[in-house]
Order: C-alpha cells, then sequence, then structure tokens
C-alpha cells in the first residue's frame, strides 16, 4: 500500500510541477472564477464547448500543490467528454475525496484514483474539489464566482 500512496504522491506533485492545460483558451464558450478563501486558492477555469462536448479546458491561478494537481487532472480528463459524463466523474471524484465508498476499481479510476488520500485531510478536500466545483458552474453556465465557503 505504501508503494501506491507512494505513486499517488508523484502523480499529484507531477501534475502541480508541470500542469496540463495550464493556459486561457483564446476563445472560451464560458469562464468562471472559483476562489477558496480559507486556503486562498484561486483559479479561473475556461471551455469550449461544442454542444453537449466540452472541446477544450484551460485553467490559470494559483494554490495548493493539490488544488493545482486537481485542477490539471481534472482539465484532461475531462476534455472531449460530454456535460454528462462530466457531471458523473465529478461525482465519482467528489465520492474519493469525502472518504464515500465507490463501485469504482483502482483501474477504472486512472488517475483521479491518486486523490484518494485526500479524504484523511478534511481541510484538503475543498481544495481538490475547487476546480471540480468550477468547471460544474462553468457547464451548467453559471458565471457567478465560486466560493468553497
Amino acid at each position: 500500500m505504501s508503494d501506491l500512496r507512494e505513486l499517488y504522491q508523484q502523480v499529484i506533485l507531477d501534475h502541480n510541477k508541470n500542469p496540463r492545460n495550464f493556459h486561457e483558451l483564446a476563445h472560451p464558450t464560458r469562464t468562471v472564477d472559483g476562489y477558496n478563501p480559507l486556503c486562498g486558492d484561486h483559479y479561473t477555469i475556461f471551455v469550449e464547448m461544442d454542444g453537449e462536448t466540452i472541446k477544450d479546458i484551460g485553467f490559470t491561478g494559483n494554490g495548493c500543490a493539490i488544488s493545482k494537481a486537481s485542477a490539471s487532472v481534472m482539465s484532461s480528463t475531462l476534455k472531449g467528454k460530454t456535460t454528462q459524463e462530466a457531471h458523473q466523474l465529478f461525482d465519482v471524484f467528489h465520492k474519493l475525496v469525502t472518504g464515500e465508498p465507490s463501485s469504482l476499481s483502482t483501474a477504472e479510476l486512472g488517475r483521479l484514483a491518486a486523490f484518494s488520500g485526500v479524504s484523511e485531510f478534511p481541510a484538503r478536500v475543498k481544495c481538490a474539489s475547487l476546480p471540480w466545483h468550477t468547471l460544474n458552474s462553468a457547464i451548467e453556465g453559471d458565471k457567478e464566482v465560486v466560493s468553497t465557503e
């Protein structure tokens, strides 16, 4: 189990140091800001929609390693997915970081499994879920700032 935990830590550190899709989109369909006033995480999520499909996702901002890695993994996981698939993966991710049981195996979770240890640190759940809540708001068409408080 410690080898698996170490692998998860490496995934989070890699996505923090080399975040995927860390850029503003040239022509986003939707843009929403997310803010965690407790720790200062702040991200802007840019989404380009093609009907019900997430054609492209980018993000800018700053925060802790967990929030930046979460935004990176989220953006690369959800690019090309439908809004329905994105909502389903949001639910899976939320259950994962809050410690709720999931019917998915580690293999089925893929890179999302790296965040399974977040549930052991309740203060970090908001860090990990901020980008997901912000994207969820964007695909719903909401424009207000998303706050974890």
